[in-house]
């Protein structure tokens, strides 16, 4: 969170300001207060109340911690506890609360000896709450360091199903059922679920791999725009070595087709979000394009992946992934 300025924060600041400042409702402030006792240290009979800078910097670490995933009453607990261990030192709440409140924040004993590419339930909904509380909260430093840190600890395909999906899937059941008032909070979240899967994709990328070596082809279908998913699949075939060509959202059928036709793709991955977007005479024209010399000529697999293809039954040529 961004620091006070001290000098406007005088003898203290009120609770609607601290509110805005932190990026928080005064109701959840006086319900921290009222449920963990995280209130301000000094309080006047008959005035409001009024926040000092080591109360900011208490409530700023609260923030923090609970956004990355720590349960609040814990959170509390030591926000209060380094809060008074900084007044009776005498001195910066910030550099005391800062170094201790990192260990707390840390992963649990249970997490850090999970290994790679699984996730105990406690911190697997520790870190769902995180990032769905930093986004609700649109503090875009924290719902990207909570992504990227979950992407490099379990690797992308068990961050992108433990940890992403189910976040995702939270905030959208907000959304339907909020008459869209968590609209912007799903479409930042989104926004920063892609750029951390694009960046985890350019620190695995190799660019030595031998030509000989067949490259997977991903595109959503035309008028397709859900593009997540296949960026999740890029990341993770770029990360176990696989050449990967990735054509995005609403893809023309005939740039398809001429990619095919172009570099002769092992694999070619169709995504559909809905049945509007599907389109089976368009994977039995790709599963049917051949090339090569005669006598050995050869096609690509086509996969169909995502919702949109339903239960519709496949002929044998097709590969269905949901």
């Amino acid at each position: 969170m961004d620091s006070f300025d001290e000098s406007r924060i005088g003898a203290g600041v009120t609770t609607g300001v601290l509110a805005r400042k932190v990026g928080i409702s005064p109701t959840t402030l006086r319900s921290w207060d009222r449920r963990y006792g995280l209130g301000p240290a000094a309080r006047i009979e008959g005035h409001h109340r009024r926040w000092s800078p080591e109360d900011v910097v208490m409530v700023q670490e609260m923030c923090n911690l609970t956004a990355r995933g720590v349960p609040p009453a814990e959170a509390a607990r030591a926000a209060k506890d380094w809060a008074a261990e900084a007044r009776s030192a005498a001195k910066t709440p910030a550099t005391r609360m800062g170094r201790r409140l990192t260990a707390i924040a840390a992963p649990s004993s249970d997490a850090s000896t999970t290994p790679p590419g699984t996730l105990s339930n406690t911190d697997l909904r520790r870190r769902c709450k995180g990032i769905a509380r930093a986004a609700l909260r649109m503090d875009t430093i924290a719902v990207h360091e909570q992504i990227t840190e979950a992407i490099e600890s379990y690797g992308v395909l068990t961050a992108w199903e433990e940890v992403i999906t189910p976040t995702l899937l939270s905030i959208g059941r907000q959304w339907e059922s909020s008459d869209d008032k968590y609209v912007e909070v799903e479409h930042l979240l989104s926004w920063h679920v892609s750029v951390a899967l694009h960046n985890a994709y350019a620190r695995t990328i190799a660019t030595d791999k031998p030509p000989e070596i067949r490259a997977i082809l991903l595109a959503c279908l035309p008028n397709e725009e859900h593009t997540l998913p296949l960026e999740a699949l890029t990341a993770i075939l770029a990360a176990r070595g696989r050449r990967v060509i990735m054509l995005g959202g609403s893809v023309p059928v005939e740039s398809i087709e001429a990619t095919v036709r172009q570099i002769a793709p092992a694999a070619v991955a169709l995504w559909s979000q809905s049945r509007n977007t599907a389109d089976l005479p368009l994977c039995r024209h790709l599963a049917a394009l051949r090339w090569g010399i005669h006598g050995a000529r050869t096609r690509s697999r086509v996969l169909l992946c995502g919702p949109g293809w339903g239960d519709a039954l496949m002929p044998s040529s097709y590969a269905r992934r949901a």
